[in-house]
């Protein structure tokens, strides 16, 4: 079993991590991945039908396993990112972050008062085992794993500033979103973005925060992690079922194909 920081201290001893997306939803899933030997999954709910009730049901089914579970808000909303912490939710990626100033209200919405605004709900909630875990809300900050997507041209132009933010734990480069911004909609393996990703990577780690990626190739996932990152996306239970699916049409001589 892993402990409630170990995705945090990995991060800050510059271990990288391999992880993958669970985007179908189940909770049957991810405790399927959870038992792969990965070192996270990201739970995502930005580009998932996920809610807050299928979030707990797969934070429930990995518990115990030696995996790190990170989860994605749709948006950096604070009540949202209040419940999903609520809800056990300890290591948080949050997307489209552009400026300093919503990467600084992002480390407010994770923190109770007086350094931030989480609401203190802790006697209802399971992150605290309701009320169960002693001194909960004196050490909650930290042991809360805040991190912060940059996707689009204005994030790169303030990354550095983005970077610098006391309370974020990681910059995470979103490659797809990067491109579109870039006018590369659909090729996020252009030279442009690939040369903007592998900057910002760069970057990211000169200024002393991990940096993390998505590729699901794997060379370019190699090269991001000779470039120092730390936390890196190589696939997701989707796409893994959609193509080894595909491939067991052809094999039996179909043609995969939309309905």
């Amino acid at each position: 079993m892993t402990d409630s920081t170990m995705f945090k201290r990995r991060l800050a001893a510059e271990e990288p991590q391999i992880g993958m997306w669970v985007a179908s939803t189940s909770s049957y899933c991810a405790e399927i991945c959870a038992g792969a030997g990965l070192d996270w999954l990201l739970i995502d709910t930005e580009h998932a039908p996920n809610d807050l009730r299928t979030v707990l049901a797969q934070l429930q089914a990995v518990h115990g396993y030696p995996v790190c579970p990170v989860v994605r808000p749709p948006i950096g909303d604070p009540v949202l990112l209040k419940q999903l912490l609520d809800v056990g939710a300890q290591n948080l990626l949050v997307p489209m972050v552009d400026t300093v100033e919503k990467a600084e209200e992002l480390v407010r919405a994770v923190r109770y008062p007086p350094r931030g605004i989480r609401g203190v709900g802790s006697t209802l909630a399971r992150a605290s085992r309701w009320n169960r875990v002693p001194g909960y809300v004196q050490h909650a900050d930290e042991e809360i794993t805040l991190l912060i997507q940059v996707e689009t041209v204005t994030a790169l132009e303030h990354l550095e500033a983005i970077s610098a933010v006391d309370g974020v734990d990681g910059v995470f480069v979103g490659p797809a979103d990067l491109a579109a911004s870039m006018g590369h909609l659909g090729a996020p393996d252009h030279p442009e973005v690939v040369a903007a990703v592998e900057a910002a990577i760069v970057k990211i780690t000169e200024l002393g925060k991990p940096a993390g990626v998505n590729a699901f190739v794997e060379s370019a996932a190699r090269r991001y992690l000779e470039l120092g990152c730390r936390f890196v996306l190589v696939g997701a239970d989707v796409t893994l079922l959609a193509r080894g699916s595909e491939q067991l049409a052809r094999t039996y001589g179909r043609v995969p194909g939309d309905p």
